[in-house]
């Protein structure tokens, strides 16, 4: 098997839009997730297999975060990536000897940003933090002590950036913000925030609600019609998203009841359901593209045919981070939506070949591809996937704006 998976991790700023991607790559052969061990797989195949995928397929116009071994820093000026996008994230096992602070400052000089990755101070590193832009901090590996310490002493050498990497709940994310780091890395912006009788905000209330009368089962054409006519933003979005380029209409589409006769009832639902949680203006936009991407990959891995079912599998994926987007428990959540008990067990429990479905796909995610490998899809196809759904979802993205 020749599997090369490439997977990425978004990076946040201050105000949780998307800085940055982390690219995430490893060869099926090898044990190792990062982009370029020189031990496990050349540097020549990793660069071979981002050109051929794309940097702008994997992060669009965002910088892209690429982890470097000693080895590949040396060889850096082979590197045929744009100096403005791709950042050089050197590895905290490479030491700072005179050769790699040589290759660290061409590198520099040619205009590409210098991370330091999983970084902890030391005297024999500071030569590397006087040429690095950006310094990331694992915060799940030290103390708060340790790291307001390592943030002070950090900001003695030069002005830096610090970007804490880990952040696994919104509490670090706040306890970060406060020490003043200015990018941010972790599932805590995909984890819901959930506080004891804490009300849901309007917004999401009406999305709940408008969502609840979309997935009734005994819904048909006309009622599904009235309830996206009673919401003129919803009907607008949508059928501007329906005469975009992304369907490539011969005529336009001028009414809701037209669209849902062209497109069908369960096509209309899911993109209405869609658009709603893009309505969600106090979430990051990430999500969105997230639940799409998740949506999108189980439908592709789904294991039929038939439309309702490819449909299921697509649901999954789309409502998977509604616990998030709602700041509830997944079990509240799915207490308001009339859903399929087989599509309930798979977002609660991860049950049945649509749970399945689905935990692989968050696997691969998180770029745990061991978990993939052990899945009973085939890792192939998942990877081939997963690139497919990286250009649905841009290009459906782009028809919602």
């Amino acid at each position: 098997m020749n599997t090369i998976f490439i997977g990425r991790q978004p990076i946040f700023d201050r105000n949780l839009k998307v800085y940055a991607y982390e690219l995430l790559y490893r060869h099926a052969d090898v044990g190792h997730a990062v982009i370029t061990d020189v031990e496990a797989a050349s540097s020549e195949v990793v660069v071979n297999s981002l050109v051929d995928v794309g940097l702008d397929r994997l992060v669009g116009s965002h910088k892209a975060f690429c982890n470097f071994t000693r080895g590949f820093l040396i060889q850096g000026s082979t590197i045929p990536f744009s100096t403005t996008q791709l950042v050089v994230e050197v590895l905290e096992t490479v030491s700072a000897d005179p050769e790699v602070l040589e290759a660290v400052r061409s590198l520099s000089e040619a205009g590409h940003v210098i991370a330091l990755d999983d970084f902890v101070l030391t005297d024999e590193l500071v030569p590397l933090v006087e040429l690095a832009d950006i310094i990331k901090v694992d915060v799940l590996a030290q103390t708060r002590a340790q790291i307001a310490a390592q943030v002070h002493r950090l900001r003695k050498i030069k002005p830096l950036k610090l970007l804490a990497e880990k952040v696994e709940n919104d509490e670090m994310f706040q306890y970060c913000l406060r020490l003043g780091f200015d990018y941010f890395q972790g599932y805590f912006f995909s984890k819901p925030q959930v506080v004891t009788g804490k009300k849901v905000p309007p917004s999401r209330l009406a999305m709940l609600r408008l969502m609840m009368e979309l997935q009734r089962p005994d819904i048909d054409l006309q009622k599904l019609q009235q309830v996206i006519e009673t919401d003129v933003n919803l009907s607008v979005k949508l059928l501007r998203q329906i005469n975009s380029s992304f369907y490539s209409l011969i005529a336009e589409v001028k009414s809701i009841r037209q669209a849902i006769v062209y497109l069908g009832l369960q096509h209309i639902r899911n993109w209405a359901c869609i658009v709603s949680i893009g309505s969600v203006n106090e979430k990051p936009e990430e999500l969105m593209t997230m639940s799409l991407q998740r949506a999108k990959m189980c439908e592709l891995l789904s294991d039929g045919d038939d439309a309702e079912r490819k449909s299921m599998f697509f649901t999954v994926g789309l409502f998977s981070l509604l616990d998030t987007i709602f700041d509830l428990p997944m079990e509240d959540v799915l207490k308001n939506l009339p859903l399929a008990d087989e599509v309930n067990e798979a977002l609660l429990h991860r049950h049945n070949v649509l749970g399945q479905t689905l935990r692989c796909v968050e696997n691969y995610e998180r770029a745990q591809w061991e978990e993939v490998e052990q899945s009973a899809l085939s890792a192939d196809r998942v990877a081939q996937v997963y690139l497919e759904a990286l250009d649905w979802t841009q290009a459906a993205l782009d028809s919602l704006r």
